[in-house]
């Protein structure tokens, strides 16, 4: 059995244990939501204080040109790129993975539709447990479009193959499941949609700085994701897409904002798209959001994503082997795959009062969080998570279970 001087052991000889340090964490807090929200930067408030201070109150709007505020899209894409496997040039931080979703799908059916052999394509395969705004986005696209476009869910990966045909335009996955935590095969996926003639949008969400990802490798066409959850970007932080330079010049997207002009200060009436990435650009950027991102992104620059993958997975099997051992006598099922390969960086685990289980673990400073049906979710981020920290965890959770110490009639909150 592990005791807890083992895992103390274990972060003794972690070498990622020194950049904890580089983050706030509250006293008497074990946080396993950075799948949802991840923690603040300690260098993210001063920089925070430089932008409104500084550039904004002493250099004003001379900063988008002095301070680089102009160029931080692409500056932060460029920083970004590494970790998902892309190139320079090919990714930009804005807006919000919903809107850069709606920009990626309508690009991706426009190149679709562009091709003699593909124009008459009309279905966007999807996941029926795909993160709900995917769908919500597909949905009202398709129903904005004059051309009968439609959406097929499918229930699993293994539903896909008979799914995809010649009927189909694009397939859209998030490559791990936000609910179950389960990893997609994003090379094999992919390439099953190229048989058929389909593109590929992939939703990176819950993957980016959690799992090594390798984007133009693996053979994407397009992809999301946003930088509030591993990335450490803070609440709200602007999201990413990439379009990789094979897909640059057929890129059409139909927020055609000014930021994303060929010369937006030309002010012409008008639009002609930039060159490259900047053609999925659309508005004026958040600089104060923009620039805490950069803070997450720092961090990152001092260690692999292969030593990250290394820990998390540590992690999480030490999480899965200790509520396994420890809390076996309730009634907890793991929804989470054990595989390592089909794993990303949370476990799921489900319990009929799931919600209730949750709320208890929260008073007592471990912070998850729960969604339906019945799922506890348990996020691991390696830059700040401790071995300690998963055991301790575990202990609280039995505790709680042993004792029945939880409320079942207890009151949802707005966010769960």
């Amino acid at each position: 059995m592990t005791t807890r001087n083992d895992c103390l052991q274990r972060d003794a000889q972690d070498p990622l244990a020194p950049l904890r340090a580089q983050f706030a964490l509250p006293d008497g807090v074990i946080y396993l939501d950075g799948n949802s929200l991840g923690a603040r930067p300690v260098a993210a408030l001063a920089r925070a204080q430089d932008v409104i201070a500084r550039e904004w109150g002493q250099d004003l709007i001379r900063s988008w040109n002095t301070a680089g505020w102009f160029d931080l899209p692409k500056r932060l894409g460029d920083r970004l790129a590494p970790l998902i496997g892309a190139d320079d040039a090919e990714v930009v931080v804005t807006d919000t993975t919903s809107v850069n979703l709606f920009k990626a799908l309508a690009a991706a059916l426009q190149m679709q539709a562009a091709e003699p052999a593909t124009a008459e394509r009309r279905v966007i395969v999807t996941e029926r447990s795909n993160f709900p705004t995917d769908i919500y986005m597909a949905q009202g696209l398709a129903g904005w479009l004059a051309r009968g476009y439609s959406i097929q869910l499918v229930d699993g990966v293994a539903e896909l193959p008979a799914a995809i045909d010649a009927n189909t335009a694009v397939v859209m996955l998030t490559h791990v499941n936000y609910r179950t935590g389960y990893q997609h095969d994003m090379a094999a996926v992919s390439a099953l949609a190229h048989a058929h003639g389909a593109l590929i949008v992939w939703d990176l969400a819950h993957s980016a700085g959690a799992v090594p990802l390798a984007l133009n490798a693996d053979g994407a066409d397009l992809a999301v994701g946003c930088t509030y959850k591993y990335l450490n970007g803070g609440p709200g932080a602007p999201a990413f897409i990439w379009v990789p330079k094979k897909h640059q010049a057929r890129f059409r997207q139909p927020l055609s904002g000014w930021w994303g002009h060929a010369a937006p200060f030309a002010m012409a009436p008008d639009f002609v798209p930039a060159d490259g990435i900047g053609r999925a650009l659309c508005g004026t950027q958040p600089v104060v959001s923009l620039a805490m991102v950069e803070a997450g992104l720092d961090v990152f620059a001092q260690t692999t994503m292969a030593a990250i993958r290394a820990k998390s997975l540590a992690l999480t099997d030490l999480f899965i082997q200790l509520v396994e051992a420890r809390c076996g006598a309730h009634p907890l099922e793991l929804v989470t795959p054990r595989a390592h390969a089909r794993r990303g960086s949370q476990v799921s685990f489900a319990h009929p009062h799931g919600y209730a289980v949750m709320a208890a673990l929260i008073a007592r400073g471990v912070i998850g969080d729960y969604r339906e049906p019945a799922i506890m979710r348990f996020g691991f981020t390696p830059l700040y998570t401790r071995y300690a920290d998963v055991w301790d965890a575990v202990e609280i959770l039995r505790q709680i279970l042993d004792g029945q110490a939880y409320d079942i009639a207890a009151r949802r909150d707005a966010v769960t």
